[in-house]
């Protein structure tokens, strides 16, 4: 059955990170740090999430990575791999996010992405998955300079793709980028597992 509750959605965006696609750092950094504390120390204090965001909101690796290694000297060859092997950070997809695209868009239903990704990353990883040949547009937060949970990239957005806010469901794993969309009159689906997204999907008439 479908839910009348829900107003009609005309195109789906997703998220790309930990929404379509596993992304740790850890999955990297495990393979050049053996000592699981030190591990646990280097991603909290060297190459964190925090500092790979500067990346995402569009800062170049050409003056983050020597800036960090002069920070961290001890750890330049490990900072050197995040520029160079990022794509390791991303060792497959998530479990049925994948055949939920394939499923919409065989339905006909637009698709569209709003990632948080590095520009210079974005054009390395790009080319490995094609399920983005899916997709009309994709706002690549590095690219535009513009990140996730600015309102303004939504914005943008809904500029580029062309339907109102209001009709977009917005599908994304981190809590103040999905508040941060219902403030800027987006639909909303706050990701855990494709199972819990499929069952939205199915609620609001997308999916069979």
């Amino acid at each position: 059955m479908t839910g009348s509750v829900f107003a009609p959605v005309s195109a789906v965006v997703f998220d790309v990170g930990r929404v379509m696609v596993q992304w740790d750092l850890r999955f990297l950094f495990g393979k050049l740090i053996d000592d699981p504390a030190e591990l646990d120390w280097f991603l909290a204090n060297v190459v964190t999430e925090q500092w790979h965001f500067q990346h995402d909101a569009g800062r170049p690796l050409a003056e983050m990575v020597p800036e960090r290694i002069a920070e961290f000297p001890a750890y330049a060859s490990q900072i050197e791999a995040y520029a160079s092997r990022f794509n390791e950070t991303v060792p497959g997809p998530v479990p049925g996010t994948i055949e939920l695209v394939e499923t919409l868009h065989g339905a006909g239903v637009p698709l569209y992405a709003i990632t948080n990704f590095g520009a210079e990353f974005w054009e390395c990883f790009r080319p490995e998955w094609p399920v983005f040949d899916r997709f009309g547009d994709i706002v690549v937060s590095g690219v535009e300079k513009i990140a996730k949970p600015d309102p303004a990239i939504y914005a943008l957005a809904a500029k580029r793709f062309g339907h109102a806010p209001g009709a977009m469901l917005f599908i994304d794993d981190n809590l103040a980028n999905i508040t941060s969309a219902r403030a800027c009159g987006w639909q909303a689906h706050h990701f855990r597992d494709a199972a819990c997204l499929a069952e939205d999907l199915r609620e609001r008439g997308l999916i069979g």
